[in-house]
């Protein structure tokens, strides 16, 4: 029997573990901005069926599952096999400033976009001071 060497198995396998393989996809890829009143947090996934999407908040974490799986079918022959497939997940977690209550999210040409206000008591406010008796009157001042 011959046995062959192989000095970077190793170092393989650490980066399979880190980076994931195409069975184990190991990032979603995403941008997240805020424009005006709105957060907003953009997800790369091409390909994916919009019902295998699952997004879900619980407390401040805010979870994205999707699942992009190969052509079935009898008649089906691979030929070539680059692009990840397999269960794509990521977290963000989410400030205290945010409404999560109020989330809206769409799926357009492979992106989903989630929006998210930001919620009434992380906005600037108005706090009125009220000047002594003695005072003229009050006075405003932006905090």
């Amino acid at each position: 029997m011959l046995m062959r060497t192989d000095p970077f198995r190793e170092i393989d396998r650490l980066a399979e573990q880190f980076f994931g393989t195409t069975a184990r996809p190991a990032v979603m890829h995403l941008d997240a901005y805020r424009d005006g009143d709105w957060f907003y947090a953009a997800f790369d996934l091409p390909g994916v069926d919009p019902d295998s999407i699952d997004c879900t908040v619980q407390r401040n974490v805010l979870t994205v599952r999707a699942e992009r799986r190969r052509p079935t079918g009898d008649n089906v022959e691979l030929v070539a096999a680059e692009r990840p497939m397999g269960t794509f997940t990521r977290q963000l977690f989410l400030g205290d400033t945010l409404d999560t209550d109020k989330l809206e999210a769409g799926y357009d040409n492979g992106v989903l976009t989630l929006r998210i206000p930001i919620a009434e008591r992380a906005k600037p406010r108005r706090i009125s001071i009220a000047a002594p008796a003695n005072g003229n009157g009050r006075k405003e001042i932006n905090a």
